[in-house]
């Protein structure tokens, strides 16, 4: 089957250019992600602040709320440890014909999995564009999720759909992995991530044949494969036959939550807030506040950086919104948490603090 000709067109277009409901599961939505990079609105003094008008000033708190909302991602060590695991295994299997290695990221929700492989993606493409500044047509990495109850033919359309392929309905699944490959081999693809891999029911025939699926898309094309899931080693995929095999190719990276058990796991967990604290664009927090709140931070969210990021977002968010221009304890009780956060509160946080918390919720 030839290659359908909307695969060869160029695959970093602007961000202009995307339209707006593109998911990151497809090569506009992907290109706009690598291109995004949020910065802080430059804070206006006393004076500057006064002279804006009411138009002005309120499209000056809508950009930091924006800011906020949407504040760069820290560095954490499951992410340096993914991509520089990624980054060497790309290496060593650039020039191997079969049994590539790959990546597995497991662990619980909340611990930053997705966050982690995406991250490994934009990584590895920033660094292939300054490779090759002008290969237009280069496309390094595939994004794809797979689908709940995925069959063979779902796994294959969400590739294809990451490449705006499109078949007719008689098109048969040969026909859809024929022309994923031979799309990703012209734009040079080295690197495939694939996410949600706990969708995949290893117990049910079609859930069996999905990851065999997987395996042979593994084969058939030149690349590394970085798979994230929730508690993998859980799921059976590394059972039987299949599961044998695939254990013998991959390494796996636990992505948990972070500890407070010791002073280095208190000292990590405060750098982290501490980073989080740094990027704030607000008018009147004191640097060193949130940090000095870590303890309670900590057992808040129970060290997961996915509920540690919305819990200092919504409290900045709301610091903008209530003319504070600070984070106080108070105002984070007012943020909504994850129910997995409030159960790991329940259980870890203080007496104190939280009757404290209590009283500010009246």
């Amino acid at each position: 089957m030839k290659t359908p000709t909307r695969a060869r067109k160029t695959v970093s277009p602007k961000v202009t250019d995307v339209p707006p409901d593109s998911p990151l599961t497809t090569k506009e939505g992907w290109g706009r992600f690598i291109e995004h990079e949020p910065l802080p609105p430059r804070l206006l003094t006393g004076p500057d602040l006064d002279a804006l008008s009411r138009t002005d000033r309120a499209r000056y708190q809508d950009q930091r709320r924006e800011y906020h909302a949407d504040l760069p991602l820290v560095n954490t060590p499951t992410i340096r440890k993914v991509i520089s695991t990624s980054r060497l295994l790309v290496q060593l299997n650039r020039h191997q014909v079969s049994a590539r290695r790959g990546v597995i990221l497991s662990g619980a929700s909340g611990t930053g999995k997705t966050t982690a492989l995406t991250q490994v993606g934009r990584a590895h493409e920033l660094a292939m564009r300054k490779r090759h500044p002008h290969d237009r047509v280069r496309l390094p990495v595939v994004y794809v999720t797979v689908p709940p109850a995925a069959t063979p033919k779902m796994l294959a359309m969400e590739f294809a759909r990451f490449f705006g392929l499109t078949f007719p309905s008689r098109s048969t699944i040969t026909d859809i992995v024929d022309a994923v490959c031979a799309t990703a081999a012209h734009v040079h693809v080295d690197l495939v991530l694939v996410d949600e891999l706990h969708n995949l029911n290893l117990g049910s025939r079609a859930g069996a044949e999905a990851s065999d699926q997987l395996k042979y898309f593994a084969e058939r094309l030149p690349a590394t494969f970085a798979y994230a899931g929730i508690d993998i080693e859980s799921q059976g995929l590394f059972a039987g036959t299949r599961g044998r095999q695939i254990a013998g190719r991959f390494i796996v990276i636990p992505a948990a939550p972070f500890s407070h058990a010791t002073v280095i796991d208190q000292g990590a967990w405060r750098a982290l807030v501490g980073t989080l604290e740094s990027m704030l664009s607000l008018h009147q927090h004191t640097p060193g506040t949130l940090a000095g709140m870590s303890e309670y931070l900590f057992h808040r969210t129970g060290g997961m950086i996915g509920s540690l990021s919305q819990l200092v977002r919504g409290a900045a968010v709301l610091a903008i919104e209530d003319g504070s221009e600070h984070i106080t304890e108070e105002l984070l009780a007012l943020v909504p948490i994850d129910f997995a956060a409030e159960q790991s509160e329940q259980q870890t946080a203080p007496a104190k603090a939280t009757a404290r918390r209590k009283r500010a919720a009246r």
